[in-house]
């Protein structure tokens, strides 16, 4: 049975001790009991109140070792706090809104830690998407001089999946990808939405293909329809539409391209997720994910900066011939 908090009143009360937190982990880690990520073996008793040792092979392990709060310094309950924070922000948080609201001293603190949740914000295994999906991309950026059509030299280059839920929209699923060739459409394609399903998409090459796939693809011709992009294909569009206004509002557009991709699986989380009237149910599957999510220190995060698609340094371009 799920057991999660459903208001503020009862989070401070679970979180009460450290110790209440690092049990309600356990729940979360092991559901099944207790299982040693050394010999696979079950059983374990409290070893100086932070550890737990396996009863066959004795190796001692942390609830938090391998997960976001590996190796934090900070208490449990402040990480709880800042989870409840993220997740009651119906239209998103930000790295100072949770500094000021749980006074944390350090703002790289926040946001370090901010970085850290939008990291378990996708869950591993999740299911695709299915029925009849609308597929096309987007640029995140300002416009540029001199470029045309799909090509970007600055801009993200993002595609977003729509599944159709009679007139609105059902879930979501959106990557940054570097191009728009058909290899890198398919392979988000096949990754986001299930076989037999029915995609549409515009008359762009790139979506060539998916038939023999296996998907039922439906060409949507802008040219000639009489029609525009956005009533072709609404959802999508409507998504793209949400996602750029939601950067320039909860974050007045300061996203990196280096963290462009977390930013776009908390938008997804966010919306997936929109018709919940339990923020304390959403408040349960973060810390669900969090404890499967490997840790990522801050050497780890800063490194990003300066890199881009999840910590992949992008291809510098070649010096143009002076002959």
């Amino acid at each position: 049975m799920e057991e999660y908090p459903r208001d503020l009143d009862e989070l401070e009360h679970l979180i009460e001790t450290e110790e209440s937190c690092r049990d309600y982990l356990i729940k979360l880690r092991w559901p099944q009991g207790f299982l040693c990520p050394r010999c696979g073996s079950t059983g374990a008793w409290p070893v100086r109140t932070v550890l737990l040792e396996c009863r066959s092979c004795h190796y001692q392990v942390s609830v938090t070792a391998g997960t976001i709060f590996q190796d934090t310094r900070k208490p449990l309950r402040q990480w709880f706090r800042a989870i409840w924070y993220v997740t009651s922000q119906k239209n998103g948080a930000s790295a100072l809104g949770m500094q000021r609201i749980l006074g944390i001293k350090s703002y790289t603190t926040a946001w370090s830690w901010m970085h850290k949740i939008r990291r378990a914000m996708v869950r591993p295994g999740r299911d695709g998407l299915s029925g009849t999906v609308e597929v096309d991309e987007t640029y995140i950026g300002g416009p540029e001089v001199g470029v045309i059509g799909r090509e970007t030299e600055k801009k993200a280059l993002v595609v977003i999946a729509a599944q159709v839920d009679g007139k609105g929209i059902g879930r979501i699923r959106m990557e940054r990808v570097q191009d728009a060739s058909a290899p890198t459409l398919a392979a988000f394609i096949c990754k986001s939405v299930e076989l037999k399903s029915v995609i549409n998409t515009d008359g762009w090459e790139g979506y060539t293909g998916l038939t023999e796939m296996g998907y039922r693809h439906k060409v949507r011709v802008l040219r000639g329809s009489g029609k525009k992009a956005h009533e072709l294909m609404p959802r999508v569009h409507r998504v793209v539409s949400l996602l750029k206004r939601w950067i320039l509002g909860t974050h007045q557009g300061a996203i990196s391209n280096a963290h462009l991709d977390y930013y776009l699986d908390e938008f997804t989380f966010r919306f997936n997720r929109r018709t919940s009237q339990y923020r304390g149910k959403l408040f349960y599957r973060l810390l669900q994910q969090a404890v499967c999510t490997a840790p990522a220190p801050y050497s780890v995060l800063n490194k990003h900066i300066n890199r881009g698609f999840r910590g992949r340094k992008p291809a510098r371009k070649q010096p143009e011939s002076t002959k």
